[in-house]
C-alpha cells in the first residue's frame, strides 16, 4: 500500500513537471532571448523574371519555385569564400544580403564596395566602391552608380570615380539628406531619375534655425553638440530641390519661391526623366499646391491640382505613374475623410477616384497584371484593426481581396503578380508566411509559427468595445493575470501614447502588445490600454480630433476606460497607474494633473510638457503657432497644472533627446520645486528619445519597480 502511494506521489510531480509554464523574465520582455522572436525568413527577394524566390537559411541561399513548390541551394557560404578568393577578395563569416535577378546573377555588397556575381563562371566583379565615411548611400540599379553623402555634402561615384555634387562648408547647409525633421512621409533626401543620368536632392538651409545644446559627457570635460532645433512659431529652415545631370557636372534648382519655410514633399520624377512634381505646403500645413518643374531648367510649369483643409493636409506619398500611360498617375489623399486612391493626368484633371468608403489605404503596392490594369494596395477595407493586401481592377473598379487570413499583413509580390508571400500575424497566432495566388487563394504554407509563448505563463488578452462622450466607438485591450481570479482585486496598469500616426491595438500577435505589457500582466497587474480619438487609422475626423488643443479629448476618451475599469468587480480602484513614453509620457502627466487622485503612480519617459518647446512641423501641424492658438497652448501646458499633482510620479528621460528636448522635463521639475511638489526623476545619460540596447531592461526593471513599490 505504501509503495503504491509513493509511485502515486511521483506520477503527480512528474506530471505536474511537465506540464508547468515558464515565467517570462525582465530580460525576456526585452526579447533578449531569441527563441522569442517570432518566425522570420531572411533576405527573402523574388527574382526579376519567372516564378522564382530565394532566401537564406544557415549561411546559405535557396531558390524555390512558386509555381511547384521545389527548392535547391543556389550558393553557400564555403562557395561564396571560395570564389571571394579566386577573385582577389577577402573571406566573409556570414552570407551576406545577395539579390538575384536570376538563378546565375546577382549582386551584393561587403563594406563599402558594391559586386556582381556570376555563380556559372565564378566571377565577380567590382561595380563601384564608396568612401568609408560615406552615409545615405542610394544605389543606382540602371547604372550601378552610388549617390552618398559625406559631412553634409553631397557625392556620386560613377565608374569608381568619386565626384563632389556640392561643396558646401557652412556646416548649416545639409545636402542630400532627410529635411523637414522626417515628417509628411519623408525619409530620404536622393532621387535617382528613372534611367539614372540625373540625381535630384534635397538641400536644406539651417543656418537661421536657432541651436539647441546636446551635451556629451562621455569626454573629459563635457562638450556641447549644437542640434538644430526648431521650435514651435519660431524660426524654421529653408529647404530647395536641386538636379545634378552627371553628363554635363551642372546643377539646377526647382523654382520653388517663397515663402522659403514652406515644406517640399512627394518629390517625384516623371517616367520620362523630363518633369519634377512636388507637393508644396504652406507652413500653416493647410494648403497643398501639386507643382509641375522642367528637370533641365527648373522652371516652373503649372499647379495640378489644390488641396486645402480648415485644419491640417497630410499626404505622406509620393506620386505612382501608370506602366502604360506616362501621362497618368495615382495620388493618395485624405480629402473624402480617408485616405483614398484618385487617378489624375499630369494636366491636373481628376481621371476618376479610385477607392472609397470609411476604410483607408495604408500602402500603394504597384501595378500588375498583363497590361499593368491592376492595382495592388494595403488597406483597412475589412476592419481598422486589421490591414490586408486587396487589387482593384482600374477598369472596372471591382476589389478583390488577396490576403486570405485575418490579421496584420506584410507581403511582397512577385513581379508578374501572380504569386504573393504574404507574412501575417493575428490575435490567435504568432508570424506565420504563407504563399496565394493573385485571387487570394492559398497554395501552401512556407514557415509555420513558432508559438514560443504557448511554453509561458501569460495571462488571457480581450479586446473591448468602449464610447467616447461624442458617441464614437473605442477599442480597448486588457491583459488580465495568469491564474486570475475574479474574486480577487487586482491594481492596474493602464498603459497609454494616444497621439497621431499610431494604433496600439491591432488584429495581430498579443493584440499590438509588447512582451513588456505581458510581463507586467505576470506581476499581477490587469494592463489596459485605449486607442483614444487622435490615434491611427481610423479617418480624418477622428484624428483631427485633437486638433489646436492636445491632451483634451485624449484623456476624455482615457477616462471614458479608466471608468470601465472601476466598474469592475476584480478592479481595485483605489490601485490604478498610469504609464507612456512621448506623446504617452505627455498623456501620463496630463491624466494625472487633470484627474488628480485617480492615479496612485505614474510613470512619464521622453514627456512633452509644453508645445512651445516641440518642434514646427509636427507640432504646428496640430497646435498651429503660440502665437495664433495661445489658448491651445495655455490649455495643453503642464506647467500651469503641477500644484494639481497628487500620486507619485517618476519622469524619465534621456539626456541626448533629439526630438523631445531634455528641456521638456527639466523645466516642468523646476515647477515642481517652485510648487513644492516631490516628483521622482530618472535620466538616461546619453540616450536619445528612446532608451535602446541592454539599457532598455534597466529602463524595464524602473518601471516595474516603481509600480511595484507605489502601487
Amino acid at each position: 500500500m505504501k509503495r503504491f502511494i509513493v509511485i502515486t506521489l511521483l506520477l503527480v510531480f512528474v506530471t505536474q513537471g511537465f506540464a508547468q509554464k515558464k515565467e517570462l523574465t525582465v530580460e525576456d520582455a526585452n526579447y533578449m532571448n531569441a527563441a522569442l522572436y517570432p518566425v522570420r525568413i531572411s533576405n527573402l527577394n523574388w527574382m526579376d523574371k519567372g516564378d522564382y524566390y530565394t532566401y537564406a537559411k544557415d549561411n546559405a541561399i535557396y531558390v524555390v519555385s512558386a509555381k511547384r513548390g521545389t527548392e535547391k541551394l543556389l550558393i553557400d557560404l564555403d562557395v561564396l569564400n571560395g570564389d571571394l578568393h579566386r577573385n582577389k577578395i577577402d573571406s566573409v563569416k556570414r552570407i551576406p544580403a545577395i539579390k538575384f535577378s536570376d538563378k546565375d546573377n546577382c549582386k551584393f555588397k561587403l563594406k563599402n564596395n558594391y559586386y556582381s556575381y556570376r555563380l556559372s563562371t565564378n566571377q565577380i566583379s567590382l561595380l563601384n566602391s564608396v568612401d568609408e565615411k560615406a552615409e545615405n548611400k542610394t544605389f543606382n540599379d540602371a547604372n550601378n552608380n552610388i549617390a552618398y553623402t559625406k559631412d553634409n555634402n553631397l557625392f556620386v561615384v560613377v565608374d569608381g570615380k568619386e565626384i563632389p555634387i556640392t561643396k558646401d562648408e557652412n556646416p548649416g547647409i545639409v545636402n542630400g539628406q532627410s529635411v523637414h525633421r522626417n515628417e509628411f512621409g519623408i525619409s530620404g533626401g536622393i532621387f535617382w531619375s528613372p534611367n539614372g543620368d540625373k540625381i535630384a536632392f534635397y538641400r536644406m538651409d539651417e543656418t537661421m534655425v536657432e541651436d539647441y545644446p546636446i551635451v556629451d559627457i562621455t569626454t573629459d570635460i563635457a562638450t556641447v553638440e549644437n542640434n538644430k532645433y526648431p521650435m514651435a512659431g519660431r524660426t524654421s529652415h529653408h529647404v530647395t530641390l536641386g538636379i545634378y545631370n552627371i553628363e554635363t557636372a551642372q546643377t539646377v534648382f526647382m523654382k520653388t519661391g517663397e515663402p522659403l519655410d514652406q515644406y517640399l514633399t512627394t518629390v517625384t520624377w516623371g517616367p520620362e526623366g523630363k518633369y519634377m512634381y512636388i507637393s508644396l505646403l504652406n507652413r500653416d500645413q493647410n494648403h497643398l499646391s501639386l507643382n509641375k518643374y522642367d528637370a533641365q531648367t527648373g522652371d516652373f510649369i503649372k499647379t495640378l491640382f489644390e488641396e486645402k483643409d480648415d485644419k491640417y493636409v497630410e499626404t505622406e506619398t509620393p506620386l505612382y505613374f501608370t506602366p502604360n500611360n506616362p501621362t497618368q498617375f495615382v495620388w493618395i489623399s485624405e480629402r473624402d475623410g480617408f485616405m483614398h486612391m484618385y487617378l489624375y493626368n499630369t494636366d491636373g484633371k481628376l481621371i476618376k477616384q479610385i477607392t472609397g468608403g470609411d476604410w483607408l489605404v495604408t500602402a500603394f503596392k504597384g501595378f500588375y497584371g498583363k497590361k499593368s490594369d491592376n492595382i495592388y494596395f494595403m488597406a483597412t477595407k475589412d476592419g481598422y484593426l486589421q490591414n490586408n493586401l486587396y487589387s482593384i481592377d482600374l477598369k472596372n473598379s471591382e476589389i478583390t481581396r488577396i490576403t486570405p487570413d485575418h490579421g496584420t499583413h506584410s507581403t511582397i509580390i512577385s513581379p508578374d503578380g501572380k504569386y504573393i508571400i504574404d507574412a501575417f500575424s493575428n490575435t490567435e497566432s504568432s508570424r506565420k508566411y504563407v504563399l496565394v495566388n493573385e485571387k487570394g487563394k492559398y497554395l501552401r504554407t512556407l514557415e509555420e509559427p513558432n508559438n514560443i509563448l504557448d511554453e509561458y505563463n501569460l495571462g488571457e488578452t480581450k479586446l473591448i468595445d468602449l464610447t467616447a462622450e461624442d458617441g464614437t466607438p473605442l477599442k480597448a485591450r486588457i491583459i488580465l493575470p495568469p491564474d486570475f481570479d475574479e474574486n480577487k482585486k487586482y491594481p492596474v496598469f493602464l498603459y497609454v501614447y494616444g497621439g497621431p500616426h499610431a494604433q496600439l491595438i491591432t488584429d495581430s500577435w498579443l493584440s499590438g502588445a509588447g512582451l513588456f505589457l505581458n510581463y507586467m500582466a505576470t506581476k499581477g497587474y490587469i494592463v489596459f490600454t485605449v486607442d483614444n480619438r487622435g490615434s491611427a487609422n481610423r479617418g480624418r475626423d477622428f484624428e483631427q480630433a485633437i486638433f489646436r488643443n492636445c491632451g483634451s479629448v485624449e484623456v476624455d476618451d482615457q477616462m471614458v476606460g479608466v471608468d470601465y475599469l472601476k466598474s469592475l468587480p476584480y478592479v481595485d480602484a483605489e490601485r490604478i497607474g498610469v504609464d507612456g513614453w512621448s506623446y504617452g509620457g505627455f498623456m501620463t502627466i496630463s491624466l494625472m494633473l487633470k484627474h488628480p487622485g485617480v492615479f496612485k503612480v505614474g510613470c512619464a519617459g521622453g514627456p512633452v510638457i509644453d508645445w512651445k518647446y516641440y518642434e514646427i512641423m509636427y507640432g504646428e501641424r496640430y497646435m498651429d503657432t503660440p502665437e495664433t492658438n495661445p489658448e491651445g497652448y495655455k490649455n495643453s501646458s503642464l506647467l500651469t497644472k503641477v500644484d494639481s499633482l497628487q500620486g507619485n510620479l517618476l519622469i524619465i528621460h534621456g539626456t541626448s533627446d533629439p526630438t523631445v528636448v531634455w528641456q521638456n522635463s527639466l523645466q516642468f521639475i523646476k515647477a515642481c520645486v517652485d510648487n513644492n511638489k516631490l516628483v521622482d526623476y530618472f535620466v538616461y545619460p546619453g540616450h536619445g528619445h528612446n532608451v535602446r540596447g541592454k539599457d532598455r531592461v534597466h529602463l524595464y526593471r524602473k518601471i516595474a519597480r516603481y509600480f511595484d513599490d507605489y502601487l
